[in-house]
This record gives structure tokens, sequence and C-alpha cells, in this order.
């Protein structure tokens, strides 16, 4: 097997991994945003239109984020903030005031990761 085998191996694995984490927090949040760049859920939202003489601009601000990626050692943070004047495409997964359908223990389950405890520390 040569190395571009292994490396193409490598990718597919950590694609794999990136849609079952994906599937497994998607419940947790409230929004899903999608900009050409990158696919963000998120639980607060911030979306501000900027109106330019030549083209739109948006600037987006996030809280409580994880971000689609598969080269981040973690994927959720605690804020995020896009300035684009490309498409930006914002879904409501849940309502305001619905609470997530998963908790931390179902999350941890679906993943396959024991949830760590203060004894763990």
């Amino acid at each position: 097997m040569s190395h571009l085998d292994d490396l193409d191996e490598y990718e597919a694995e950590l694609e794999l991994g990136l849609k079952k984490e994906y599937q497994a927090v998607f419940g947790l949040f409230r929004y899903c945003v999608l900009t050409q760049d990158a696919t963000y859920l998120c639980n607060k939202l911030d979306l501000q239109y900027v109106p330019q003489p030549s083209y739109p601009f948006f600037h987006v601000k996030m809280e409580d984020v994880w971000v689609w990626d598969k080269n981040r050692p973690s994927r959720i943070i605690p804020r995020a903030e896009v300035y684009t004047s490309g498409d930006v495409t914002v879904e409501e997964l849940r309502g305001e005031g619905d609470e997530p359908h998963l908790t931390a223990e179902t999350l941890a389950e679906r993943i396959g990761e024991p949830l760590s405890t203060d004894d763990d520390l």
C-alpha cells in the first residue's frame, strides 16, 4: 500500500468520525448555519446584514458552537464570528424554549465515550 493510499484511508476515517459526531450532537443545538466555507451548529445566533454598494455583507455571531472541521482537536467552542459576502443559510432546528432532546449522558453513549466525572480530573 502506498503512502497516498494510507493518507486517503486516514482522511476517510476522519470524515466518517466527523459525520458520526455531527449526527450525535445535532439534537443539542438550536440553529444550523451554513456558509460557503463551513457548517456550524449553535444555540445563540445574531445575524447582521450590512448593505454595501456592490455586494451584500453578513456578520454572523454565534455562541455555544460546534464547527464542522475534521482537523480540529475540539469542535465545540464558546463563540465564533463569521464575516462573509457569500450566501448564509440559517435553519432553526427547534423553537425558543424547546429543550434539547439529548442529555450529556446520552451524547456520551452515542459517540461511544464515557462521560468524565470530577473524580477523573
